[in-house]
Formats: structure tokens, sequence, C-alpha cells
């Protein structure tokens, strides 16, 4: 089948973006860029886009959100290209997303029930499909009020009460209720088993660097470039949903865990935020944060605000400490699209790099070695010369950075986390500390 048949059998769509901000060149500008990711959202899931647009918003209306004139025009185009699937690149009301179907006479999304969709088609873990099914059922039930008539219809009575039964809405509605209490429970325990994961990782310990990022800023590439894995790693919007672990050696011999985890993206959904908070934990623990940003994206600032907000939105729900920021390493990758590392510049706390062409990344490395060893106190220790494993756990998990043999004594100056530190000293209490 070639691909122009493949195109006509692949369901068509156009995505459309509601506007309500001055029509100023830096506005349209921004439209723009959000019009085309939204556009690669919908084509992520296999829509076929034969028409996108822009559309200026005068003014909300409660029943359809677009204006009249708008809606008209719009349902022509649905008749003249055969559209099948419009997405409505904003948040809809039940109403208005019931009455947009009546009057396009398609199916019709929001942006929500796009991005829940994507998720659905991705997730691969037993954790990603709980969570993803936990916001799926928080979305409809919000939208079980008067949206579907045939839910409208009642249960018999029971017993000798008599009167109206249970209608079908209040059953569907109970029953998803029923759904989330458990997925609930379930996703508790899958966040305790991470968290008992967590306290094993602090007993090896290896520092943990966790990559965040706005979606498809480049995170799984950097990560397959780093550690030599092959996590799906393509231009693709939410390619990673799912945290992956490896571990990987920095240049100065030290072991450090890298985690991937799932892209940010602006206006995320409230029910993913909340489903999602065991993945966003992964970031929590991190001792540090590689921030990835697709530097030649054209509205790369305000991806990096976006970001940041969910960050910090996190640090309001205490989930993460409020001293995230200094343990932070910005990223600037896709340097390649702009001419290379060298042609970037970039603010002096930002490491330019091309995870593509491995341009940068020992920079990279030395950063986060550095960030590591910023967080290290100098200590001086005794050892007998047959402490052998002591002596083979300082090099593991620290820097040592003097050493000096003596007949029966080896004294060493070496970096350690303070929580190395404590570790090292309860294990080796016959250790000397000068």
């Amino acid at each position: 089948m070639t691909f122009s048949e493949t195109a006509l059998t692949a369901t068509r769509a156009a995505v459309i973006l509601p506007w309500e901000r001055p029509d100023r060149q830096d506005e349209a500008r921004a439209a723009e860029a959000r019009l085309e990711e939204a556009v690669g959202l919908a084509a992520s899931i296999g829509l076929v886009i034969v028409r996108q647009a822009v559309l200026l918003l005068r003014a909300r209306r409660p029943a359809t959100l677009l204006g009249p004139g708008q809606v008209e025009s719009l349902a022509e185009a649905v008749r003249d290209d055969k559209i099948t699937v419009v997405v409505i690149d904003a948040r809809l009301s039940p109403g208005q997303q019931r009455n947009l179907e009546k009057a396009l006479g398609c199916k019709v999304i929001d942006r929500t029930g796009l991005i829940l969709d994507i998720f659905g088609a991705r997730a691969a873990t037993r954790e990603g499909t709980l969570q993803v099914e936990l916001a799926h059922l928080e979305y409809q039930r919000s939208r079980l009020v008067r949206l579907w008539t045939h839910l409208e219809r009642q249960r018999g009575g029971f017993g000798f009460l008599g009167g109206p039964g249970e209608t079908q809405i209040e059953a569907d509605r109970r029953m998803i209720g029923d759904r989330i209490v458990k997925l609930k429970k379930e996703l508790e325990q899958v966040r305790r088993t991470r968290g008992l994961h967590r306290a094993a990782r602090r007993r090896v310990p290896f520092p943990v660097v966790a990559l965040v990022g706005y979606t498809n800023a480049g995170k799984s590439t950097l990560f397959n470039t780093l550690t030599g894995a092959t996590v799906h790693a393509q231009d693709q919007l939410f390619a990673t949903l799912d945290p992956t672990m490896r571990g990987l050696r920095l240049p100065s011999g030290r072991r450090v865990i890298l985690s991937d985890t799932v892209g940010f993206i602006s206006e995320l959904p409230t029910e993913l935020v909340a489903a999602f908070r065991a993945t966003l934990e992964e970031v929590a623990e991190a001792d540090i944060i590689l921030h990835v940003r697709d530097i030649a994206h054209p509205d790369s600032s305000a991806q990096r605000n976006d970001v940041i907000s969910v960050l910090d939105g996190m640090t309001r729900d205490g989930i993460l400490d409020t001293d995230w920021p200094d343990r932070t390493i910005e990223v600037l990758n896709k340097a390649d699209l702009l001419g290379g590392v060298e042609q970037v510049r970039a603010r002096e706390e930002a490491v330019v790099i091309s995870a593509i062409t491995g341009d940068g990344l020992e920079t990279l490395l030395a950063a986060i070695d550095a960030q590591i060893t910023g967080a290290m106190e100098l200590v001086r220790y005794a050892l007998p010369v047959t402490a052998g494993s002591a002596m083979a756990w300082l090099y593991e998990h620290g820097e040592v950075v003097e050493r000096t043999d003596a007949e029966d004594t080896i004294t060493v100056a070496v970096r350690l986390l303070k929580a190395d530190r404590g570790r090292f000293e309860i294990a080796h209490p016959g250790v000397s500390c000068l």
C-alpha cells in the first residue's frame, strides 16, 4: 500500500487553536509555535492532519467556545475535507464538546483528551498503565453530566421502597468512582515499592542524576548517548512515559545513576499532574537535575518557563525541596541545528551540547562531576593496610585526592558526600578520622 493510499484510509483530522491574546508580532509567533506543537501531538497518535488554523477569539462563547461564524466555517471545512476528528487545542467543557460535535458532524476532542490519548498509547509499564487509566477516569467522570443522552435511563427501584431507581449516569459515575479508589490504592503500593527501591539505592549508594525538560527536548537521546542504552527515542512528543534508570561512570571514576523521565508540556492536564506524581518523585529524589532544553526550538524560552513552573508547583505541593535550583544544571541541546556548540551563546551556568553528535558531552560530564564535588567535604582517614575493602569503598564512592602509604598504615584525603561519610564511618568503626 502506498503512502497516499494509507493516508486515505487513516483518520483525517483538523487541528484548531483558539487564540485570545493580542495580535502582536511576538504573539503571532507564539500562536504558530503552539499550533505546531498541537499538530505534532495529534500526528504522534496517527492522525493525518489535513487542516490546521489559529482562530482569534474576541470572546469565549459558553456554548461552543468559538464564534458562530467560526463554527459555520469549520463545519464547511469538515465536509469539504472529509474530516472525521477535530482537535481543539484548548480545554472544552462537556457541553462545549457536545455542541461542537453536533454542529460539525464529527468527533471533537480537546487538548486534555488528546494528551490523555497519547499517554494511553505510550505507557508500557504496569505503573504507567495505572497512571494513565486513573487520569482517563478522572477526565471521564467530569464529563458524565448530560453529555450522553443514553446515560439518563433509569434502573428500577429496589424492594418495597419503590420510587425512582438509580439512573444509568449515577451508576456509571459510581462505577468510575469505585475504580478510581482501587487505582489510587494500587498506585500507592507502586509508590511504596519505588520508595523501597530508592532506599536501596541510598544504601548502595550512588548519586542520582535526573533528566527533566519539555517533551521532545532530546532527553532520551541524551540518555542513550551517555549510557549506551536503547531507550525509545525519536522526534516525537511524549516518546518516553515511564522512568528508566541506568548506571553511568563519570570522568572522575565515580558512578551515578541516570534517570530518564516523562517530558513536561504547557497546560498539562490537572488529571495527569496528580496521576504522575510517582514518576515526578524520581526528580524529587535526585541529587542533580539536568534540565534539557531544545535550544533550536523557536519557543525554547517559553518551554523553559513551563518546566520551571511545574517544578515550582512540585515545591509548593511538598514533593520537591526548595533547593532544587541549586542542584540543577541547564543543558542546551540540539546545538547541531544552530551550527554547532561554538555558535550557541549560553548563560554562564548552562552547558551547550548536541546529544546526536556527542559534541559538548565531555563538558556536561565534567559539570556533573563538579556539581557532585561541590556538595562533598574533604575528610582524612588513617586505615590499616589490611583494610582493603574500606579503601575500595572510598575509591568507589568518593574522590581520593591524596594518599600516603606507610609500612602498616595508609593515610588518605578523600572527598565524600555527607551521607556517604556517615555510612562509611558506621560501617568501618576501626578507621581513624584525622
